[in-house]
């Protein structure tokens, strides 16, 4: 690797002087200096090569996770230290790239640099918003929204002086690329994700987030996922999807054309990979591509079909994307002789109306073309693919039993681990040594030091000093907690499925049981960081409702002392790198068989958290490598909530209507809350839970609060809880992103000549 005066080097050609310099200045310096030093690094290579369509890249802040990459972190420490400056200040002044919202997009960012680091040929494809989901206020004790910017002079973009002209119905629009260097792990290799923009981007919005959804050429990239509780909207997201599809599209052809290799051998030379529904219509775009370039139709079919690949990350309806044929008639009218003709070879091959991707309804069903079209499916946990193999998508399983596969997501545990907790990173090397670094499958080793004592008090140490440096960043931020306190925290995008609203309940629960004089045997603080959509009325009035029990529990004080309600502003990826290396429990608590896999239960688990949840998603897999004595299940199985569902079994009012349950219910309307919050939102929150309760946190919310206070009595046996944590972090090895990637490339997109 490079000399340790490269850093410095470059600083000081550009003219930096450390010692007057502001933070702010130093950010930028360091910024560009990175990308000076990563300029003569080569792009992997190999035959095949990915093209990873993503809706989302949520990367977080770069500065740190490149500099570890390149091998340039504890260079950048000595010089700054040596200057009187701290890194740690200095990232504070970067911009969070506003590229995603939640577990789709860290996902995606974990893949890139998972793929880089494995030395992989491929880049990301996807859009350059402008302001990303939304900055989240709760000053007003509800959400509300306002632009995120990120784009400043001096950024990490990388303009890359090409553009893709895109032509929707009426009018056509040219889309600038521009790229983010994704470095590997020190092996010289830096790989592209590449995103694309519209020329001249309308200004910021002058109220909230609220803009014309139809100025296409002006508002196309300002906002991930706008606002779709309207026409305008919902047709705004098919205008982004197809320009991203279009422009990708349009690259990958023109690098397969520079390369002097044949259209006819795209399969050999191209995998698309599209990640969840937002970018499926790349297969009938690749189509009209390839056919207006002089390749037969049913040719074109085959070789596309042989090309892409796609994930299914959830069974939610509302995510497995159909749209009107009439807004692709709006937006994208040349697509629609290609999507119906793939609609008839997929009749050709089942007379099965569940399969068909032209309904008779003229609705479009995106998953199916998906399904159809590529090569390989695969779910991102074992029981989410069993799920779609056996209920979901049976019908598709019974017609391509070859093409389904699991493939169980994972982290990259050089953002989460070795940036984000170094403490704790220092101390797993001074026990196994540094190897886990690049195989976190060594974490293992740590399960010899089971007994170590000294090592397992150190571990509990490590927390503490986390807990108070979140304890700090809080406090700068206006709110105190206890850093001696139990850590119970739950941070996930705001949706009912994932059951925010029974942890309320909870935080009821506990509140009356100190009221009645049953104080618990140290303190217990409660953290929630979530952004809920717009649109999401009731996602928002959870966030209403944990605001105005946070807002009860401290003027109370009798409670108080003993109970914290905290609600994290504007939850982001750098806000997760704090919250996680502190966390001592992590609540995973989804309705069983709703949560596709999850990725916060592993960067948790990774950092000694013990996991409280129900047996859904990746917690199955969780829970199976740390033995029932580390982790905390509770909660109705997945098969149990299917047939729920499948009979039409499940009555909120069974539960509601139970004393000890329906004073916790009722609690919502109470005069102390009344006085507090907002009836309207209150009343809608409360009505669902006695007359629809969709995702049944009534169901399992006795068991819910028995189980989280045997988990909560057990952490008071400090020594063995240091047990469960070293186990833990030991088993969480398997979660690697890296793992994920070898899998992906190993059985989906066989990147070298011998798949490996």
């Amino acid at each position: 690797m490079r000399s340790q005066t490269d850093l410095e080097r470059v600083l000081t050609a550009r003219g930096v002087n450390l010692d007057t310099c502001s933070d702010r200045e130093l950010m930028y310096a360091l910024t560009a200096a990175v990308r000076q030093l990563q300029k003569p690094m080569d792009h992997a290579r190999g035959q095949r090569k990915l093209y990873y369509f993503s809706a989302e890249f949520l990367v977080g802040r770069l500065l740190r996770a490149n500099l570890i990459n390149l091998g340039l972190l504890e260079e950048a420490e000595r010089l700054l230290a040596a200057h009187g400056r701290s890194l740690a200040q200095v990232e504070d002044q970067e911009p969070e790239p506003s590229l995603g919202n939640g577990g789709l997009g860290r996902l995606a960012a974990c893949f890139l640099d998972s793929i880089a680091s494995l030395g992989l040929n491929g880049d990301g494809v996807g859009l350059n918003y402008h302001y990303g989901l939304f900055r989240q206020r709760l000053d007003t004790g509800r959400q509300t929204e306002e632009p995120d910017p990120w784009i400043g002079p001096e950024s990490w973009l990388l303009d890359t002086g090409l553009s893709y002209q895109v032509d929707f119905g009426g009018f056509s629009l040219n889309a600038r690329q521009y790229d983010l260097e994704i470095p590997g792990y020190e092996n010289g290799v830096c790989n592209r994700l590449h995103l694309f923009d519209v020329e001249r981007p309308a200004p910021p919005p002058a109220e909230g987030i609220r803009f014309d959804k139809t100025d296409i050429a002006g508002h196309l990239t300002a906002f991930l996922y706008p606002d779709d509780s309207d026409e305008a909207g919902r047709l705004l997201r098919v205008y982004q999807q197809y320009f991203m599809v279009s422009a990708g599209a349009q690259l990958l052809l023109r690098e397969l054309e520079e390369a002097g290799h044949s259209l006819l051998e795209l399969d050999r030379y191209a995998v698309v990979h599209i990640n969840d529904t937002h970018p499926s219509m790349v297969i009938p775009e690749l189509l009209r591509l390839l056919t207006s370039r002089g390749v037969e139709l049913e040719q074109a079919m085959d070789l596309v079909e042989r090309t892409c690949t796609y994930t299914n990350h959830t069974i939610l309806s509302e995510a497995l994307e159909k749209w009107p044929a009439s807004y692709l008639e709006q937006v994208a009218p040349q697509l629609l002789p290609f999507i119906r003709a793939l609609d008839q070879r997929a009749r050709r091959r089942s007379d099965d109306p569940r399969t068909a991707i032209w309904d008779e309804h003229n609705v479009i069903h995106m998953a199916h073309m998906d399904i159809h079209s590529s090569a390989k499916v695969n779910g991102v946990a074992e029981l989410h693919t069993e799920i779609l193999k056996n209920t979901e998508l049976h019908p598709f399983y019974v017609l391509y039993p070859e093409k389904f596969n699991n493939k169980t997501n994972g982290i990259t545990f050089r953002r989460w681990l070795m940036s984000c907790n170094p403490a704790l990173a220092g101390l797993i090397t001074q026990a196994i040594g540094p190897e886990w670094q690049r195989d976190a499958g060594l974490l293992e080793k740590l399960l010899e030091h089971k007994e170590d004592t000294a090592l397992l008090e150190r571990l509990l140490a490590v927390k503490e000093e986390n807990k108070g440096a979140l304890a700090r960043w809080l406090g700068s931020r206006g709110t105190e907690i206890d850093p001696h306190s139990v850590l119970d925290i739950q941070i996930k995008r705001l949706h009912q499925y994932k059951r925010q609203q029974m942890n309320a309940l909870y935080a009821i629960w506990k509140y009356v049981q100190i009221k009645e004089g049953h104080t618990p045997p140290r303190p217990v603080t409660m953290v929630f960081g979530a952004k809920a959509a717009p649109a999401y009325t009731l996602a928002k009035d959870t966030i209403h409702l944990l605001l105005c029990l946070g807002k009860l529990i401290e003027r109370d004080p009798q409670v108080s002392p003993w109970l914290k309600l905290v609600m994290v502003e504007n939850y982001n990826v750098s806000a997760a790198e704090r919250l996680v290396p502190a966390c001592d429990i992590s609540e995973q608590i989804s309705l069983a068989s709703k949560e596709a896999s999850g990725t916060g239960n592993m960067k948790l688990m990774a950092n000694g958290a013990v996991t409280l949840g129900t047996l859904d998603g990746a917690n199955v897999e969780i829970a199976r490598l740390v033995g029932e004595g580390n982790i905390y299940l509770f909660g109705r199985s997945a098969d149990e909530v299917i047939a729920l569902y499948r009979d039409n079994a499940y009555r909120s009012s069974d539960y509601w209507q139970k004393p000890e349950l329906e004073r916790l219910v009722d609690f919502i309307l109470s005069p102390e809350l009344l006085t507090i919050g907002d009836a309207g939102c209150l009343s809608r929150l409360y009505k669902d839970f006695i007359a629809k309760d969709y995702f049944m946190a009534l169901l399992d919310l006795e068991d819910y609060i028995a189980v989280k206070e045997r988990c909560l009595a057990e952490y008071e046996d400090r020594a063995a809880w240091s047990r469960k944590m070293l186990v833990n972090i030991a088993r969480s090895g398997f979660f690697s992103s890296d793992r994920t990637i070898m899998e992906y490339n190993r059985d989906i997109w066989h990147l070298t000549p011998d798949g490996a």
